[in-house]
């Protein structure tokens, strides 16, 4: 089963607009990253499927129409993407950057019908080659490991330099005791 233009562009009452508009804005206050894709002829299933990645990751996702997505970066550091927002698109924000990127990348790679068209950071826009060096970039989560292992490495390399004193103490005591 595909998505269609007549699922996607069901009408919403004022109201509504206002209230995904306030949403999507709140998303963005706190975003980091925003990537945007085009998914026309992707299947449902795919679709559900990413959605549970992002969902996984941390990433906000959702299908908007974009006229409220315009409305929503309108007057933030992500509105330089709104002369990008053409055709069916969905939209990933996030905020980790990293994270944000490798949902769609990852998930472009196995599947042809999404196409990464642009994406976001604070005040940057940044192009597909762009995202996908981000996205192959290690997680926060992996600098954040690399650096603890980092700043405790010289801290091990000290204690053992202390346990060496008394344990060569011991070790030449008993080679005495042993002589004599």
């Amino acid at each position: 089963m595909k998505i269609t233009d007549g699922e996607r562009n069901l009408s919403l009452n004022l109201e509504e607009k206002k209230a995904v508009v306030a949403e999507v804005g709140v998303q963005l206050a706190k975003a980091q990253a925003v990537i945007v894709a085009e998914y026309r002829g992707l299947e449902v299933g795919d679709m559900t499927r990413l959605r549970s990645n992002a969902r996984h990751s941390g990433v906000y996702f959702r299908v908007l129409k974009n006229s409220l997505a315009r409305r929503a970066v309108e007057g933030t550091a992500f509105s330089e993407l709104s002369k990008h927002l053409v055709g069916p698109l969905v939209y990933s924000i996030g905020d980790d950057p990293v994270a944000t990127a490798k949902v769609l990348h990852e998930f472009e790679k196995e599947n042809e019908k999404l196409v990464i068209k642009a994406g976001a950071m604070p005040n940057l826009l940044l192009s597909h080659k762009d995202i996908a060096s981000l996205a192959t970039m290690m997680s926060r989560e992996e600098l954040l490991a690399k650096l603890l292992g980092t700043m405790q490495a010289p801290i091990a390399t000290f204690v053992r330099t202390l346990n060496e004193v008394p344990t060569k103490f011991v070790r030449g005591l008993a080679a005495v005791c042993d002589q004599k």
